[in-house]
């Protein structure tokens, strides 16, 4: 029995052996299996990290490149703000020189009106005509101011000078006597000797005889002119009063007039002209 039963131990001794190897062989193979999944882990993760890296190299130098663009941008768009504040200070400049240059050009605009209206008044100065009429008029061949003759004058002539001094002030005041073509046979004319005193105020003009048309149109502007600087409203003006005469030789439009002995009472009159001051060259 006890033999049987040492067999039996040994096959059992046997049958644990390769049990035992089959462990180890399974342990073998796991470890074998776990070192190769280490080892390919190790090698993948080293792929991955050498990837990365090649990677991260890559966009270093794109961050890189794009840092030096940015740089050069900044620096083109500090180059162009500069530009831009030469350019705003050469535009406050020209603003300056416009607003400068406005200015010139309103004072030579202004010159310029002033300058052509000084030319239009040179041009067409103010004329005031007296015409003869029934009411106001001078008898044939007499310098005498008539009553109503008289009250034109020193009530709306006046007042017209009055009005034409404010705008043509330094102006002088012409009178200009304008007879008709009747031939004068008044007598012997004494002007050339008795004139300057009446014309200064020493003698009335009715003490002057007229020879011609000529000294009866002179008398007639004359007697007007001294009737005019006694009026007190025009004294105070300091206006300067001359004394002409046209005789018979121009129409009341201007032109030449010819030879017309007939009486013509359109051409009888008395003009009142405003004259800049006379300049010596």
């Amino acid at each position: 029995m006890r033999h049987r039963s040492r067999i039996i131990e040994d096959n059992r001794d046997l049958e644990v052996w390769p049990a035992f190897t089959d462990l180890m062989s399974n342990s073998f193979m796991i470890l074998s299996l776990l070192l190769l999944l280490a080892i390919i882990k190790s090698l993948f993760i080293e792929s991955i990290s050498d990837a990365n890296q090649n990677r991260a190299i890559k966009l270093q130098k794109e961050i890189t490149n794009l840092q030096n663009q940015l740089q050069q941008k900044t620096n083109e768009v500090t180059g162009l703000q500069r530009k831009i504040g030469n350019l705003q200070n050469q535009a406050t400049q020209l603003q300056g020189l416009v607003t400068t240059s406005k200015e010139e050009l309103n004072q030579k605009s202004n010159r310029v009106t002033e300058l052509q209206t000084e030319i239009e008044k040179l041009k067409s100065p103010p004329v005031i005509v007296i015409r003869d009429s029934q009411s106001r008029r001078f008898e044939s061949g007499s310098a005498e101011i008539s009553g109503n003759l008289k009250g034109f004058i020193e009530e709306d002539l006046v007042k017209q000078i009055e009005n034409f001094a404010k705008e043509y002030q330094g102006y002088v005041v012409e009178v200009i006597g304008h007879t008709d073509g009747q031939v004068n046979k008044g007598s012997i004319s004494n002007l050339d000797t008795q004139l300057e005193q009446v014309a200064k105020g020493n003698g009335a003009v009715s003490s002057l005889a007229a020879g011609s048309n000529a000294d009866l149109g002179l008398m007639r502007a004359l007697a007007v002119v001294q009737r005019l600087q006694k009026n007190p409203r025009l004294q105070k003006l300091g206006l300067k009063f001359r004394a002409y005469s046209a005789a018979q030789l121009y129409n009341p439009s201007g032109d030449y007039a010819g030879a017309n002995r007939n009486p013509d009472q359109s051409r009888r009159r008395i003009e009142v002209r405003f004259a800049p001051s006379a300049v010596e060259r």
